[in-house]
């Protein structure tokens, strides 16, 4: 396993402990737990920004997710890994705050298979993203109202993450 390289994922065990790296696509073939993160982002009107993410996407091409999602470099803290991705995803900074983490795990019709340690940080930003056209295809704030109804009616239009977010943490996300 190599220990440098941007293309590699830090490999964790259920208690966040680092194992090594291992390259992205290899993790993701293997079903490998490794250390990911998640940046949730509401405005001053309590909606959330949500991204499609782009059509070239190794997974979950054309979903809707959260404002940012990723994983940290190897010697790279989950919190800036999540302010660098902010920056170079959705073309802004704002202050972000840790919420909490979960462990998941789904396949995929390509054969990956995403089994994620999943750092949750919020925040708050209320002007234009200017995203990344190599990572986002289209974003939008969205009532919270809304968008759990358009989960609920359409759950194949968002990534496995996301929807996770949003059933077991919204309500005390949103509060923050």
């Amino acid at each position: 396993m190599k220990k440098t390289g941007t293309s590699n994922v830090v490999l964790v065990d259920e208690e966040d402990n680092e194992l090594g790296t291992m390259e992205k696509l290899q993790a993701h073939q293997e079903g490998r737990l490794h250390r990911a993160f998640s940046v949730v982002i509401f405005n001053d009107q309590n909606e959330m920004l949500i991204h499609r993410r782009a059509k070239d996407k190794y997974h979950c091409e054309g979903l809707w997710t959260n404002a940012c999602c990723s994983h940290p470099r190897f010697n790279e803290s989950s919190k800036e890994a999540a302010l660098r991705r902010l920056q170079e995803e959705m073309g802004f900074t704002t202050p972000i705050h840790y919420f909490d983490s979960f462990i998941y795990k789904t396949t995929f019709d390509n054969g990956l298979t995403e089994h994620e340690l999943d750092h949750v940080f919020v925040g708050r930003y209320s002007n234009v993203p200017k995203p990344n056209p190599e990572e986002v295809e289209d974003f939008k704030y969205i009532n919270i109202d809304l968008l759990k109804k358009d989960i609920q009616n359409h759950p194949e239009n968002y990534t496995v993450w996301f929807k996770k977010i949003i059933k077991d943490y919204l309500n005390e996300l949103i509060k923050l």
